[in-house]
């Protein structure tokens, strides 16, 4: 395999049969998921470092910000498996990863992380040749690196989105001109206010704004994307069953918004029926209990895995070249 993942001193090495090789680029992640996305976001991530890397070893320490609620499952997880933040500082790696999270307050500066968040990114500029900052890290950098705030949307925008890729853009090299990305946020910050903060798109569409923009801020390459090239194929629909299971239940008021192309085609009509029935009045818990999500999530597309891809190794050969 290309990556290596490295755990705290005094615990078992992660088995690697590369482990007598040189790291091709050191990689911190940092993931600030809660509980019930920790697991999948860690693999979608690691799994385009390791598809990006091209066969090239790629040692990744895992962190994560306190602050985040946490059972008692993955904070044992965390105990055994990830590093302190304060590693990366002492350690300042090539490449840096910062997850989203889920929004808590409406203003990100008042997020319980938000000192540590801001102050690792500030640190980063500095210090890290290349950062790809996802989601609410995202509309965090452009807060503390620009004073650019996000608006909350109307509707939570969520879904698979025809996207226009800029060739001449290097992490958009070799990807075409229409590609599709999923998108899942409650917040944005418009297209014309990044491109005048000096931003450069390498994915975007006038439907959903920017998905992937970067440019040179002090000494690191920053990358923010908006949208979400690492899903897998039934993150949409997980997402989904989540919150329809929570409206059903009476957990939260605020209808679900149903994800545009998250399943087969085949399978698009069942699903749009049953949100037709639950967001016109059927509140019944029955409904969703006895749907067949998993099985529609095992049938669902994966149009932009190539795309993700190709992202994630052009990013890497950007820092490379930054770095050498």
């Amino acid at each position: 395999m290309a990556v290596r993942l490295v755990r705290p001193p005094g615990t078992d090495a992660e088995a690697s049969p590369d482990r007598a090789l040189a790291p091709r680029w050191t990689c911190a992640l940092v993931n600030n998921m809660p509980d019930g996305a920790f697991d999948a976001t860690e693999r979608q991530f690691v799994g385009l470092l390791e598809a990006g890397s091209k066969d090239q070893v790629v040692e990744v320490t895992r962190s994560t910000m306190e602050g985040v609620p946490r059972g008692e499952r993955i904070a044992d997880r965390i105990a055994r498996e990830y590093l302190p933040v304060d590693s990366i500082r002492a350690n300042p790696p090539d490449l840096l990863i910062v997850t989203g999270s889920n929004p808590l307050e409406p203003r990100i500066e008042d997020e319980p992380y938000w000192d540590d968040l801001s102050g690792l990114l500030s640190w980063g500029r500095e210090h890290v040749p290349s950062m790809l900052l996802s989601c609410l890290s995202a509309h965090a950098a452009l807060s503390v690196f620009d004073g650019i705030e996000r608006t909350t949307l109307p509707a939570k925008c969520t879904g698979v989105f025809p996207q226009q890729a800029h060739p001449d853009h290097p992490l958009a090299s070799g990807l075409g001109t229409e590609v599709v990305l999923p998108h899942s946020r409650l917040n944005a910050v418009p297209t014309d206010v990044v491109l005048a903060a000096g931003y450069e798109i390498a994915v975007g569409s006038e439907q959903v704004g920017w998905s992937v923009i970067s440019r040179t801020n002090g000494s690191s390459r920053v990358v923010l994307v908006q949208g979400h090239p690492e899903y897998d194929p039934s993150s949409l629909l997980r997402e989904y069953h989540r919150d329809v299971r929570r409206y059903v239940l009476g957990e939260r008021d605020e209808e679900p918004r149903l994800p545009l192309d998250c399943v087969a085609r085949s399978d698009w009509a069942q699903l749009r029926s049953l949100h037709d029935r639950i967001v016109g009045g059927d509140r019944d818990p029955a409904l969703v209990e006895s749907f067949p999500f998993e099985e529609m999530g095992d049938r669902a597309d994966w149009p932009w895995r190539e795309t993700a891809i190709g992202l994630y190794a052009n990013w890497m050969a950007d820092a490379t070249e930054r770095n050498d």
